[in-house]
């Protein structure tokens, strides 16, 4: 098979280890590509899940050999741990199966752009300020997330499309419509702070490509509902992705596969120690990017 050939790839908010997981449409994607340098951003794994219950089905496993096979062909792998795994921040700096850690990152468009890359909770006050509130939303969020799949089966019975009851409510409640609006005005705001010319973020569930004055807003996505990704092309295009564009018969053949059996799997990356996650430092030498 033929893969698209990338310059960067950045995607976020997969979620292994929770139910929502559209793992095998994310294994399809990572099968078809290729890349200098992937950018995990954060939200990879989600150790909020884990700690109440065991749950790796062997969709997981493949994302993450996928991920490693992408380091053994010479990829650069980073991943910036977001509110999630944030157990990883402890371990920032280090480098785990060729996979680096960082807390955030600048990377060099091949056009001389320089790009903020976070997952965005340090922006998110609820994330940083109520660890109890933003634990009860994501449950909250998983359980609208269960009912939206058992919605959506009664619809493909009745020979209907899919239809997002998340993304219905979130674009009828005006806080919710708020939230997204001030989540990307303050990081737009901190990247131009730090002169930089644009962002890359995770964290919302709500994937954007946005040019404005100069400045790019990209947010990746992620891979419960949406299935996003942003891409650079070879020739620094810069633009959103969504799987199917890239892999629509890979990942029809995926979907219509019978579920592979659960099973625990290792993680590229020591499990994390409970406790107290490293201090967020927000601040950082815009100096240190990485060309690719």
């Amino acid at each position: 098979m033929k893969r698209n050939q990338f310059r960067t790839v950045f995607i976020s908010d997969a979620h292994l280890g929770s139910r929502g997981c559209k793992a095998e449409v994310l294994s399809a994607f990572l099968k078809s590509i290729d890349t200098r340098t992937l950018y995990l951003v954060g939200d990879i794994v989600d150790f909020w899940r884990l700690e109440s219950r065991s749950y790796w089905p062997a969709a997981h496993n493949e994302v993450v050999r996928h991920i490693l096979k992408l380091v053994k062909r010479g990829t650069r792998v980073v991943f910036v741990p977001g509110n999630h795994d944030e157990a990883v921040r402890s371990y920032v700096g280090m480098d785990f199966g060729g996979i680096e850690i960082q807390m955030q990152d600048v990377h060099r468009c091949l056009d001389g752009r320089r790009l903020l890359i976070t997952h965005g909770d340090q922006y998110d006050l609820v994330v940083r300020h109520s660890r109890l509130l933003s634990k009860i939303g994501s449950s909250a969020y998983e359980m609208l997330l269960r009912l939206n799949g058992a919605y959506n089966r009664y619809r493909r019975w009745r020979g209907k499309p899919y239809w997002s009851l998340a993304q219905y409510m979130k674009s009828r409640v005006k806080k919710a419509c708020t939230f997204i609006s001030n989540f990307e005005d303050t990081l737009i705001r901190e990247a131009k702070e730090k002169q930089l010319d644009g962002v890359v973020c995770g964290h919302i569930h709500h994937p954007a490509h946005v040019d404005e004055d100069g400045f790019t807003y990209l947010n990746c996505g992620d891979w419960i509902e949406n299935c996003t990704a942003v891409v650079e092309s070879e020739t620094g295009h810069l633009s959103l992705l969504h799987a199917t564009d890239l892999a629509p018969k890979i990942v029809e053949e995926y979907l219509e596969e019978e579920p592979l059996p659960s099973i625990r799997s290792p993680i590229p990356f020591p499990l994390p120690i409970p406790g107290p996650a490293a201090e967020i430092k927000i601040d950082f030498d815009t100096r240190l990017t990485h060309p690719n």
